[in-house]
């Protein structure tokens, strides 16, 4: 039986809380953990994105230009989640999506065990908080956002409620779907996902 980590994810200054835990092999390649991440929350793939576990370069999309000399990131799709974990101080990292916006998550890994019979990884066991919308401008811009649609007489109300209905609620979102999102993945190494190279 393959070793499979159980982590909890949460997204960084974000209120509401958002946070999942997701168990995936202990030998899933980094751009798939990513893959997993971005369904689980759920983002839209459509920006650049680093593991990083606090020294030397992390793990990414090295830039074309430089292949994988670039100091920056070394390729995602040639480390695994096992790989990251031994060389991280203590059992947490982070995943960084969108440069711009700097969506920082610290992810925790809660245990690392056996996989379970007829069980088929990766999987989401839980999830609180709906995931805030892309490109609204990372935490300060998602505090904004929420303060302004909260308030009808302040100044971007409309056009807010406009881009995500008023109903936009923070701490609504469907479970299930995140789940189907994530179970989709599942393959021989959590690899049956098609992918997209983020731009």
């Amino acid at each position: 039986m393959p070793e499979i980590a159980r982590l909890r994810i949460a997204l960084a200054d974000v209120e509401p809380r958002v946070r999942r835990r997701i168990e995936v092999r202990l030998d899933i390649r980094l751009d798939d953990l990513y893959l997993v991440i971005q369904a689980a929350m759920p983002w839209q793939n459509d920006h650049l994105y680093s593991f990083d576990v606090g020294r030397g370069p992390g793990w990414g999309i090295p830039d074309p230009a430089i292949g994988d000399d670039d100091p920056m990131f070394r390729p995602a799709s040639k480390a695994a989640l096992a790989d990251l974990l031994g060389e991280a101080r203590g059992k947490s990292f982070t995943y960084n999506y969108d440069f711009g916006d700097d969506w920082l998550h610290t992810i925790k890994v809660e245990a690392i065990g056996k996989a379970e019979a007829g069980v088929v990884y990766p999987r989401l066991l839980a999830a609180e908080g709906a995931c805030p919308p892309e490109d609204c401008g990372g935490a300060p811009g998602y505090f904004h956002l929420l303060e302004a649609l909260a308030d009808p007489e302040h100044e971007d109300h409309d056009e807010i409620a406009e881009w995500l209905g008023e109903q936009f609620d923070p701490a609504t979102f469907d479970e299930a779907a995140l789940r189907s999102a994530v179970a989709r993945l599942a393959g021989p190494k959590g690899r049956g996902a098609k992918k997209r190279r983020a731009a």
